[in-house]
């Protein structure tokens, strides 16, 4: 008897023990919705491939659930939701090239081919965000989120990153002709709640919320080869430079209307003031910057030339792109393109600016951004060649308290846009990348063109930023673009 009931306890044991050691369904656990996730998990994360055991070596994807797979890989983001056309994955499982890119190698590798209803189930998954089992669509959930901006220039495409996992969360379409307007710069409002974009090759000012991403509006600013806005302090004004046509634009952006047109020499880069009375313009042909006189009505104008004793002129000489102020709003450091230097002045209350230094970068200094939190102004030079064997480009780092320069990073092929996110100790930077030299894109892309590709220098080290993976590997972050990436700018 005692025996019996022993037996039979242990036998309630083994029982109870083995309903707890069932085997995981990889599908029901994916988060994939069915018809994905069959996909998916049978033929793309399978052994050697895109699983947690493999995915070191192949490409840094993983594809075993929902989560994993947006985290990207070693080229960037493969599904970004509503985008067809620059999901990569689509790329590399397409047969047929006359439905968009068909590239090699062809997955799923060693495999037979996807099936014509298998590809346009992941088509139109993608197609309709890429949504998980329950529906939630990645990254729709925060309007706060912290974020950063990309525009293509050879593309009418702004990318949208997430600023916290660095992957592309959507590409938003701009401009509003057939044509490609070639959007030059994507700039977030001081006070955070809208981002524009100016085309080169087009006529408006577009207006978008950074909330949601969403279109809001444009204004008519005329033929022109527009590369830049510029704010007042509380956002309602922007003034929108044409280099070539020698135009400013001041534009209300509260009723997206221009105000009036300022003749302006060769107008780019600037800033306007704290105080808002003062905006500042580069003359990219020449040796000074102009200053004009916000605070009255004639908005009367005053040529800083940049060697003290000589006389202005638009003759090529420093030729500024761009000019930046520092955190403390007392001194702005300017970008002379032609003779590869940063030359700084200290604003004077008495409106006698006057140069302090001038610093020797790499060749063709372009853009700026500043760091609230560390001493560092950072300054694309786009054509530096002095960073070794097929490596063109250099980022400067400047102490702006004591303008000195403190490295030299060779961030990725032919930087240009620059922007400091001090929120995550971070600078990211977009590298265009249009010169044959440079290494070779891992896709082409729909809209065509070469691809640049994005590149993040991480602050305390001033090294280029290392990601790692839920599987505990790591590598140089690098995300692919499209064609000639040009501006970035950060939304805190």
């Amino acid at each position: 008897m005692k025996l019996s009931f022993f037996v039979s306890i242990i036998a309630i044991l083994i029982l109870n023990a083995c309903s707890y050691d069932k085997q995981v369904n990889p599908l029901a656990e994916s988060g994939y919705p069915k018809e994905v996730g069959e996909i998916l998990i049978n033929k793309c994360a399978t052994a050697g491939c895109h699983n947690s055991l493999s995915r070191a070596n192949a490409g840094g994807l993983e594809f075993t659930n929902w989560d994993l797979m947006f985290e990207g890989g070693r080229n960037g983001t493969s599904v970004i939701p509503y985008s067809t056309d620059n999901s990569y994955l689509l790329y590399f499982i397409n047969t047929d090239s006359t439905r968009g890119p068909s590239l090699l190698p062809r997955m799923p590798q060693g495999q037979l081919p996807l099936s014509e209803t298998e590809y346009q189930t992941i088509y139109n998954w993608i197609q309709n965000g890429a949504p998980n089992d329950k529906g939630f669509v990645k990254f729709s959930d925060d309007a706060n989120r912290k974020k950063f901006y990309v525009c293509m220039q050879g593309c009418d495409q702004v990318a949208v990153f997430d600023a916290k996992s660095k992957v592309i969360m959507r590409y938003v379409g701009v401009g509003v002709d057939p044509a490609i307007e070639a959007p030059h710069l994507v700039r977030v409002s001081p006070d955070g709640q809208f981002w524009y974009v100016v085309f080169y090759s087009g006529h408006v000012l577009q207006k978008f919320r950074t909330s949601d991403d969403s279109y809001v509006g444009s204004v008519e600013i005329g033929n022109g080869d527009w590369n830049t806005i510029i704010f007042s302090p509380d956002s309602r004004r922007g003034y929108v430079s044409a280099t070539t046509s020698q135009i400013t634009s001041v534009v209300d952006l509260d009723n997206m209307s221009v105000i009036t047109s300022l003749q302006i020499d060769f107008p780019h880069g600037g800033f306007v003031t704290p105080d808002g009375d003062h905006l500042y313009l580069t003359s990219q042909n020449g040796n000074f910057v102009t200053k004009v006189d916000l605070h009255g009505p004639f908005y009367d104008t005053d040529k800083i030339v940049l060697q003290p004793g000589e006389q202005a002129t638009t003759s090529s000489r420093y030729d500024a792109h761009e000019m930046a102020l520092t955190p403390d709003g007392h001194r702005y450091f300017v970008s002379c393109q032609t003779s590869n230097e940063v030359r700084v002045f200290e604003r004077d209350r008495d409106d006698d600016d006057s140069l302090i230094a001038v610093i020797p970068v790499g060749k063709k200094p372009q853009e700026f951004s500043a760091s609230l939190t560390r001493p560092y102004m950072f300054v694309t030079c786009t054509e530096d060649s002095t960073m070794g064997y097929r490596k063109k480009g250099s980022v400067y780092v400047i102490n702006y308290l004591t303008n000195q320069i403190v490295k030299k990073i060779y961030s990725g092929y032919q930087p240009h846009g620059i922007a400091v996110d001090d929120d995550h100790d971070c600078v990211y930077v977009a590298n265009l990348n249009y010169d044959t030299n440079g290494p070779a894109p891992h896709h082409v892309s729909e809209c065509g063109g070469r691809n640049g590709y994005l590149t993040v220098i991480d602050m305390s080290t001033l090294e280029l930023y290392q990601k790692k993976l839920s599987d505990g590997s790591s590598f140089e972050y690098r995300n692919e673009l499209l064609s000639f990436p040009y501006f970035v700018s950060y939304r805190k």
